[in-house]
C-alpha cells in the first residue's frame, strides 16, 4: 500500500495498551500523520461520552465512529453528526429473543444526545438493568438500576447483553440464528457482552461516512483492528491490520499482522510512512 490518505483505529486491544493508555511511541506518531494533512479516526465501540479522553491523548479532535458505526461525533466540536437507532419496538422484540434464548441476562441501551464534554450529565444516556454490570474492570461509577420499561422505552443506538456465566462467542453461537436480519450483532470483548445495533450498521458503514467527508475512497484507507466487531472495517479498508493479540476473526480478515497493543502495533505500522 502507498501511504494512506486516511487512517483509522480501534482503541481498545488496539490503539491503547494493555493498561489502557496511549504509549509516547504511539501519540508522536500519530502527530506525525496529523502533521502530514492525514486524517486519524478513532473507530470505536465506546459511545461518544467515552471518546474525549483517548482523543486528547493522540491529539486527534475530527470524527470519530463510535458504537461500532452507529454514531459519527465530531470531538472538537463535541458534536454528534448522525445517529443510526432502534426503535423502542425494536428493542422490545430484540429483548423477548434474548430473555429467551439467554436465561438470565442482563440488558442495557445507550443513547446520544447534545450534552456536556465532561461526561457529567450524560448519565441518563446509558440505561441499564438492575443486575447489569460492565464486563470489564474500568467500567466507570456503578451502574443506577432501572426498569426494564426504561430500558427499552426510548430509540437507542446499541443495546447490550450481558451474561456472567457465558462467554460472548457461546452468545452470540446462541442468539446469531435468531436475529439474523433484524439488527447487527457483534462483540468487542469474549467477557460475557454482545453488543446489537439497528440492521447493517457496523464500523465499515461509519467508516464509509467519514471518508466520503473527507473524500476519500475506500483504497486509500489503512484500518487497524483487533475484535470482531473490527473485521467489517478491516474487510471494508483499502489496507486492514489486526494485531498480533487479536482475535483469529480478526486475524483472518486482516491484510496484514502487526505486533500486539503492547509493543506499539500502530505505530510500527505508520512509521513506514510517516
Amino acid at each position: 500500500m502507498q501511504r494512506p490518505s486516511l487512517v483509522a483505529s480501534d482503541v481498545d486491544g488496539t490503539l491503547l495498551t494493555p493498561l489502557g493508555r496511549v504509549s509516547p511511541r504511539t501519540a508522536a506518531t500519530v502527530g506525525r500523520v496529523l502533521a502530514a494533512d492525514v486524517p486519524f479516526v478513532l473507530a470505536t465501540g465506546r459511545p461518544p461520552r467515552w471518546v474525549p479522553d483517548v482523543a486528547d491523548a493522540c491529539g486527534v479532535s475530527g470524527y470519530a465512529v463510535c458504537s461500532n458505526g452507529a454514531v459519527i461525533y465530531d470531538i472538537g466540536a463535541d458534536r454528534v453528526v448522525s445517529a443510526e437507532l432502534l426503535t423502542p419496538v425494536q428493542l422490545t422484540d430484540l429483548a423477548g429473543i434474548l430473555d429467551r434464548a439467554l436465561p438470565g441476562c442482563a440488558l442495557a441501551s445507550e443513547r446520544v444526545g447534545e450534552t456536556a464534554r465532561d461526561g457529567a450529565s450524560r448519565n441518563s444516556d446509558f440505561i441499564a438493568d438492575e443486575s447489569y454490570n460492565h464486563p470489564w474492570p474500568d467500567g466507570g461509577q456503578p451502574l443506577p438500576g432501572h426498569q426494564r420499561a426504561q430500558v427499552l422505552g426510548l430509540p437507542a443506538v446499541k443495546l447490550l447483553v450481558r451474561h456472567a456465566k457465558m462467554t460472548s462467542e457461546d452468545m452470540a453461537a446462541a442468539v446469531g440464528p435468531l436475529v439474523d436480519g433484524q439488527v447487527a450483532m457483534t462483540y468487542s470483548t469474549n467477557e460475557g457482552l454482545l453488543e446489537f445495533a439497528a440492521p447493517g450498521v457496523t464500523k465499515a458503514t461509519g467508516l464509509a461516512a467519514v471518508s466520503e467527508l473527507h473524500g476519500v475512497p475506500a483504497t486509500g484507507v489503512l484500518a487497524f483492528g483487533d475484535m470482531p466487531n473490527d473485521v467489517p472495517m478491516l474487510s471494508w479498508a483499502g489496507h486492514g491490520v489486526a494485531m498480533a493479540n487479536a482475535h483469529p476473526k480478526a486475524l483472518a480478515a486482516a491484510d496484514e499482522v502487526t505486533a500486539a497493543n503492547s509493543e506499539d502495533g500502530v505505530a510500527l505500522v505508520l512509521e513506514r510512512w510517516f
